[in-house]
């Protein structure tokens, strides 16, 4: 998914011509704290809510020094990098530009997190798993292979850790389209992975667990 796919096309523009009044009036109309500012499709930065409060509401937005510049993103990249412009400056707002830099939209941070959730599979339901790995471990196929042969599927993963090194522990969460997950933990376990952590709406046992319940149900006999 692409950020031209995902432009939103209601939000007011900017230009110089207008006043303090006016952007503070749409900001609070549409209920975000960014606004970006363009002269002739050229995007000039963002002016946001807590800046424009210290002006005169009859002052034009070209006697006020717009922020971010040089912050926005090309319509044909991916919303993963547009995920790291917005987390990274903790923006609101990010404008669009094509290849020769003209100013095509904007997209919201609310937007980009919709979407990124869907992306996760955020909204499906299931449990999250998270397993610690060394780097040299590692291998999506062969955890992927481990929980299908339960009857699962991972909707979406993450791995976070140090690639320069395979001794040091990485962290793998995996979102896993079931949420009863006992009899994957267990497998995953069997096969040498430790699952650090494990979330679902159905409680989650362990290999531990069961052994204790069956050793409970012979000593009761």
């Amino acid at each position: 998914m692409t950020a031209a796919q995902i432009i939103n096309h209601e939000l007011p523009i900017l230009k110089l011509s207008d006043t303090v009044g006016d952007a503070l009036n749409w900001m609070e109309e549409n209920r975000i704290g960014q606004l970006v500012v363009v002269d002739n499709e050229k995007y000039l930065g963002i002016l946001s809510e807590d800046i424009l409060l210290n002006y005169d509401e009859d002052l034009l937005i070209s006697e006020i020094m717009p922020q971010y510049s040089g912050v926005y993103i090309f319509d044909y990249q991916h919303i993963y990098e547009a995920l790291g412009f917005i987390s990274k400056y903790h923006l609101q707002i990010l404008a669009v530009v094509d290849e020769e830099e003209a100013f095509v939209g904007n997209i919201t941070a609310a937007t980009i997190y919709n979407r990124f959730g869907e992306l996760l599979g955020a909204q499906e339901p299931g449990a999250v798993l998270v397993i610690a790995i060394k780097n040299r471990d590692y291998s999506l196929a062969e955890i992927s292979r481990l929980i299908e042969s339960d009857n699962a599927k991972i909707l979406s993963s993450y791995f976070s850790g140090n690639q320069y090194t395979g001794e040091e522990a990485s962290k793998l969460t995996l979102k896993i389209n079931r949420q009863n997950i006992t009899s994957i933990i267990a497998t995953l376990e069997r096969f040498g992975y430790i699952v650090e952590s494990a979330y679902a709406h159905e409680p989650v046992g362990s290999i531990e667990q069961e052994r204790f319940d069956m050793l409970m149900k012979y000593l009761s006999v």
